[in-house]
Order: C-alpha cells, then sequence, then structure tokens
C-alpha cells in the first residue's frame, strides 16, 4: 500500500473515531463512508453475503444454538402430561377412561405451575438480560445465563416432588429469558441486510430443533414404566451449556454493543473477525462507519439506552408493533394447536398415535422453515407474510371448533389433529419465524436488546395467561372444551390479524438509519414498502432533530 493510502486510511480512522466521541453526523469523510457502506449492503445478495460474513454466519448460528435447549425442555413439559411415567410418578389417580389410559392425571393447577414455571422465569431473565447486555455485552451475557443454567439443571433432575420440579423450572427460565433474547440481537447486528431475516427468524428453527429433540427422546421412551423414562430426558440437558460455554467464550462481541459504549478500536476488530472480503479493512471502515452513523443519528433523535427510553416519543411506536408481533405467536392459538399431545390424547387418540403425531408435527415445522426460507422470504415482504398467516390460521381454527360436535367419531378427531398440523405448518411459515425477526429489527439500534426483552416478555405473559387457560380449557377434570377451545383462540387470532393490517410496516430491505427516518417521519404501516427515504439528507435530519427536541 503506497504512503498517500495509508494516510487515508489513516485519515478516516481517526474521523471515525472523533465522530463517535462526538456524536457527528456531518463529518463529511464518515457520512461518505457509512453511504458507501449503506449501499454495499443493498447490493449484496444472499450468497455473496454469505461469503462475506461467512465467520459471522457462524457466530450468529452459535449464539442462537443457545436456544434449543428452551426449545427442547417447553417441548419436554408439555407433553409429560400424557406421558405414563410422568403421571404415574406424579399425578393423582382419576381412573381409567378412553382420555386418561394409565389411570393418573395430574390436575389443572399443577399443570399450569409446570408449564408456566419456565415462561414466569424468563419473564425475569428477559428483564435482566436487558441491563447485562447494556453493561456487559451479549457475549459475557450469555456466558453467565449457561454456567446458571447448568446448575440448575440439578435441581429439575433431582426434583422429589412437584413442588420442587416448578421452582426449578422458574431458575431454568432465567437464564432461558437470557439467552433467547441476545441471540437474535446478536445475529442482527453481526449480519448485513440479506441474511438479517434469516439468522434472527433461525433463533425459531432452534426452538422447533429442540422440539424435534425431545419429541424423538419422548417417542423413544414412551413404552418405559420406570423413573428413567423421564429423567433421561432431563439428563440430556446438560449436554448444551458443556458443549455451547467454549464456543460462547471464543466468540466475537457485537461491535454495535462496542461503538455503544465508545469502543471504537475493539469495534473495528470485532468486525475484522466477522468479515471476510477481498477488500479487508476498506469494507470494516465503511461498515464501521455505517454502525458509528447510525448510533449518532439515534442521539440526535433523542434515543436514549434504558427501558423507559423505550415508550418515549417514535420508541413507543416500534415497542407496540415489537410485543404486539411477538405475543401474537401466542395469541393466535399456539398453546392450543402447536403439537398438543395433550389434545391428541383428550379427543381419544392412543399414546403411540399421539406422540407420533407430535414427532411428525415437530418435523413438518422444521419443514415449513426451510421453506420459509427458500420460498417465502426472498419473495415476500414481511407485513404481507405475517397478515396472511393470521387469516389461514384463524379459518383453522374455526374448522376445528365447528368439528368438535362429532368428535367422538374417531374419524373427526383424526381431521382435527391433522388441521392443527396444518395449523402448524402455517404458523411456521408466517408468525413463527416472523416473530422473532420483527423485533430485532424494528426497535432502534440502541434500544434494540431492550426492545427484543419486551417483545420476548409479552409472549411470555401472554404464554402464562393463555397456558393457564389452556389447561383449563382442556382438563376433564375442569372445564374440559376439547375441540371448541378452537372458538377461542380462534377469536383471539382475528385480533391480532385486524392489529397487524393497519398496524405492521414493510421492514424487508430497510438498513437500521432508514428505518430509523421512516419511523421518525411516523410514515403509516401501509406506506413503508412504497415510501422513499435518503438517510443521508442533513436537511431531513436537522428537521426531525428539531421536532424531537421542540415538537412540531
Amino acid at each position: 500500500m503506497e504512503k498517500q493510502d495509508v494516510d487515508h486510511v489513516e485519515e478516516v480512522h481517526n474521523a471515525l473515531i472523533e465522530a463517535a466521541k462526538a456524536a457527528d453526523i456531518y463529518d463529511a469523510r464518515v457520512q461518505q463512508a457509512a453511504l458507501e457502506g449503506s449501499a454495499d449492503e443493498h447490493d449484496l445478495t444472499v450468497w455473496n453475503a454469505i461469503k462475506t460474513y461467512r465467520t459471522a454466519l457462524m457466530w450468529a448460528l452459535v449464539s442462537s444454538t443457545c436456544v434449543i435447549m428452551e426449545g427442547y425442555d417447553t417441548n419436554l413439559l408439555q407433553n409429560f402430561f400424557a406421558y405414563p411415567s410422568f403421571v404415574t410418578k406424579y399425578g393423582e389417580y382419576v381412573g381409567v377412561s378412553s382420555s386418561v389410559p394409565t389411570g393418573y392425571q395430574l390436575t389443572a393447577a399443577w399443570q399450569t405451575g409446570l408449564s408456566q414455571g419456565s415462561s414466569c422465569g424468563s419473564v425475569i431473565g428477559c428483564l435482566i438480560s436487558g441491563y447485562l447486555v447494556g453493561r456487559w455485552g451479549s457475549r459475557r451475557a450469555q456466558l453467565g445465563a449457561l454456567v446458571a443454567l447448568a446448575c440448575f439443571i440439578f435441581i429439575v433432575f433431582f426434583a422429589p416432588s412437584l413442588k420442587a420440579l416448578v421452582a426449578g423450572e422458574v431458575l431454568c427460565g432465567i437464564p432461558w429469558g437470557i439467552l433467547a433474547t441476545t441471540a437474535p440481537a446478536y445475529a442482527s447486528e453481526v449480519l448485513p441486510l440479506a441474511l438479517r431475516v434469516y439468522m434472527t427468524s433461525y433463533t425459531n428453527m432452534c426452538f422447533i430443533i429442540g422440539q424435534l429433540i425431545s419429541a424423538g427422546v419422548l417417542k423413544g421412551l414412551s413404552t418405559r414404566t420406570d423413573q428413567w423414562g423421564y429423567r433421561i430426558p432431563f439428563v440430556l440437558q446438560w449436554f448444551w451449556p458443556l458443549f455451547l460455554i467454549p464456543l460462547i467464550y471464543l466468540s466475537p462481541e457485537s461491535p454495535w454493543y462496542l461503538v455503544r459504549v465508545g469502543k471504537i478500536e475493539e469495534a473495528e476488530k470485532s468486525l475484522l473477525r466477522l468479515q471476510t472480503s477481498k477488500s479487508g479493512g476498506e469494507d470494516v471502515r465503511k461498515t464501521l462507519a455505517s454502525i458509528i452513523y447510525t448510533n449518532n443519528l439515534e442521539q440526535r433523535l433523542q434515543v436514549g439506552t434504558s427501558y423507559r427510553d423505550c415508550f418515549k416519543g417514535d420508541e413507543l411506536r416500534r415497542t407496540e408493533i415489537a410485543c404486539a408481533v411477538f405475543a401474537g405467536q401466542t395469541l393466535c392459538g399456539l398453546p392450543f394447536a402447536y403439537n398438543n399431545s395433550y389434545f391428541f390424547s383428550q379427543i381419544g387418540l392412543g399414546t403411540s398415535t399421539t406422540y407420533s403425531l407430535t414427532l411428525g408435527g415437530t418435523g413438518l415445522a422444521l419443514l415449513s422453515c426451510i421453506v420459509n426460507w427458500f420460498v417465502i422470504m426472498p419473495n415476500f415482504g414481511r407485513r404481507t407474510v405475517y397478515v396472511a398467516g393470521m387469516g389461514a390460521m384463524f379459518v383453522i381454527l374455526m374448522l376445528i371448533g365447528i368439528l368438535n360436535v362429532w368428535t367422538e367419531r374417531y374419524s373427526v378427531g383424526m381431521t382435527q389433529a391433522c388441521l392443527s398440523l396444518v395449523w402448524t405448518v402455517i404458523f411456521q411459515l408466517s408468525a413463527g419465524q416472523l416473530g422473532w425477526a420483527l423485533p430485532a429489527e424494528v426497535g432502534s439500534t440502541r434500544l434494540r436488546q431492550k426492545t427484543i426483552c419486551l417483545a420476548r416478555d409479552s409472549t411470555n405473559i401472554a404464554g402464562i395467561v393463555g397456558g393457564t387457560l389452556e389447561q383449563y380449557f382442556m382438563n376433564p377434570q375442569a372445564w374440559n372444551l376439547k375441540g371448541y377451545t378452537g372458538f377461542v383462540w380462534g377469536g383471539t387470532c382475528f385480533l391480532v390479524f385486524v392489529w397487524s393490517y393497519y398496524r405492521l410496516p414493510e421492514t424487508r430491505n430497510r438498513t437500521f438509519h432508514e428505518l430509523d427516518i421512516l419511523f421518525a417521519e411516523k410514515v403509516p404501516a401501509r406506506k413503508f414498502a412504497t415510501t422513499e427515504v435518503d438517510a443521508f439528507d442533513t436537511n431531513v435530519i436537522d428537521d426531525l432533530t428539531r421536532k424531537e427536541n421542540h415538537g412540531p
């Protein structure tokens, strides 16, 4: 490299550091580098993005893999309610019937405690995650959560009673809440626009992989009548922390976090580890300039970094969208229709058929995610897919409710079970993946982690309420609604459909600073896809800044 080029590189490097310290968006060198970086990101195809960001892709995969264990455990507990060795150990004798073949049944109250214990812990974990990541970064937050989880699994494994088991689930839920919120945020920060939706939604696929593993384990052990029929599935939970702790320790920190805390040199080193290209340092400086520019822009737009800031000004709308989209995963009927082996058993299907359907449903869910990646996401916008998915799931839930009139017939019960599998496919083609991807996109970069945490807690709370009611809907010792429960969830699904039509914006092909401008200009949700925006027009930014500081 010639001396003139070296001097230019050093000049740009120093300009980036000074701009970050002064929150300056007007430095011509920084603005030009950010503009070039933004243009390069828009032009980047998926295949070229994979080649350029292959190491970043690997570390995003590692981070998201931490979520597999939560998918494994939540599926485990839900399906234990129809599991012979588990209900024989912890249940009460209620007499043998077609819906209770073992004669043992957990009460609706204990089913609620077990199924929602980890969600209650996750609510706490999500809120803690926002503070931990803001102070220590996602890498150290994930390491701490994995170590804590490895300790809490001892309580679940050795639990002598239902009380101890519930306590263990609550404690395990805390690190799960941390891991589930750091993964999509990390993926969105280390990957370019072309890969962002794939890896933020990969978190959902990790849930499914965990569910698939647990469904296979349960299917294989369903004939065991001793204590190891349910203890072996708990033992397998230790594998993930032991496997992931050394990998997370070696992973690079998010450059966005490092810029936010003023560690510009470390952010550049992190980008050098994440990107692989022929241009090397030049591309890294463009990416770094884009990060600094976006962070400075949000500072000028008065975007803070506390939970309170999530409910101020334009951030309130962004928080609403993130929370509603994520809660929509539950409100569209998840506690009822998604691989519900308890529902299958209550409509008279045998144990073998029940767990075969559950395993098949989880396999369909995983296949749907892959179809989504290669067919849906490249060709359709987030808003279109989410709205259409909600409409289709509403129709299926109503059909399940209508068919319950004839549910005493085995063929009708099987039809209801198959409809729930169709619902699962549509869910994974729409809200299942986008419920994870959209919150990581709509929040401002300075509040991304906290926005995701609030969104995750919205679905946790919706899941706790919905899961509690679902036990009473389905339990033969309680309300025993069976398939009529489809009418209840069909109603809530329709409400989410209406909300999403009027309030959900299109975020596809938008960089983070473009989204900042669109939200600051209060563009209606249905016009996000067609509105042209120049995120580097200082006149527009000055006007928006005046409005933020002094009002319209």
